[in-house]
């Protein structure tokens, strides 16, 4: 599983999702991606998940680039615990996806291939996106 190598802090506070996002709102390596049409957060499994299944349908010719990892620690207290006596252990990473963020991108296939492969990606995510092209983007408002 993706997970940094060094944090400052062991657990995070939780915080809140929602807004636009501030960077990675452009096509900057493929010619196709998906966009984040709503907040939420995307887990290092679900990450793997798309990694491996673009990479299954892309072939040798076609470039992937993710443009996500999960930095943020999530806890949980273990089962059958009475409250109180601290926060719990972090248990899994966690990627925060705001509105209009470019989270993958591919290129060298037609638009079809392209449409296809992601759409199988997004099937794996627990929020909603929008697949996008180069010169699409910068005319859409998200």
């Amino acid at each position: 599983m993706l997970m940094p190598k060094k944090t400052r802090y062991r657990k995070v506070q939780k915080g809140r999702v929602g807004g636009r996002s501030k960077g990675a709102r452009t096509l900057a390596f493929g010619e196709y991606g998906l966009v984040v049409t709503e907040p939420g957060r995307i887990d290092s499994r679900q990450i793997e998940s798309i990694r491996i299944t673009i990479s299954r349908k892309l072939g040798k010719d076609g470039k992937m680039y993710i443009r996500m990892f999960p930095d943020k620690s999530v806890t949980k207290k273990p089962a059958e615990t009475r409250m109180g006596k601290g926060k719990g252990n972090p248990e899994q990473w966690v990627f925060v996806a705001k509105r209009g963020r470019v989270i993958c991108e591919i290129g060298n296939m037609t638009k079809d291939q392209a449409r296809d492969i992601l759409r199988g990606a997004a099937c794996k995510l627990p929020l909603r996106t929008r697949f996008v092209e180069k010169n699409q983007l910068l005319a859409m408002d998200i």
